[in-house]
């Protein structure tokens, strides 16, 4: 039972990292933004013309990019709430109908993984070449919720013991 306690309250932690991501992203909209307009702009990377035609100068693709972000980090946050909720409801029941009640909650974590990892890591990072930046490099935070998103990921994908084994 500590196990699925243990995935329960960390998918609930990860469903209040993107909904108070998201919510701060909204919030306190100009911070962020002046990420994206720096990473998307590539304005402070000192990148050679080849790479500089990479860059996003539109206002408009600045903002539609900054509320594609907020979207998934709500999106995500919604999911695995919404899955940690189903978790909870199933908690004591069969391992078969625990394992059924994950989905929710995976695809929660592999969206917020997919923000991070793709859109940070593999187009700020790499296509837009923000680890150039000085000011502007978001790798390392991004980073940090690669793991803890992905830890998660894989700790609640561990199948459930047998019902005889239960914990």
């Amino acid at each position: 039972m500590i196990l699925r306690a243990a995935k329960i309250l960390l998918v609930l932690c990860a469903g209040l990292l993107g909904l108070v991501s998201g919510f701060d992203n909204i919030f306190d909209y100009d911070t962020n933004f002046e990420v994206v307009r720096h990473v998307a702009s590539m304005d402070t990377t000192n990148a050679d013309a080849a790479m500089m035609a990479r860059a996003i100068r539109s206002d408009t693709l600045h903002r539609l990019i900054y509320a594609g972000v907020i979207a998934t980090e709500l999106a995500y946050g919604a999911l695995c709430l919404y899955g940690a909720l189903r978790l909870f409801g199933a908690r004591r029941d069969d391992s078969a109908r625990f394992e059924a009640a994950k989905d929710y909650a995976i695809g929660g974590l592999a969206l917020g993984f997919a923000l991070y990892f793709f859109g940070f890591m593999i187009i700020g990072g790499e296509w837009l070449q923000m680890w150039r930046s000085l000011d502007w490099n978001f790798q390392q935070p991004a980073f940090r919720f690669i793991g803890c998103l992905g830890f998660i990921l894989i700790f609640l994908a561990m199948p459930e013991p047998a019902d005889g084994a239960r914990r």
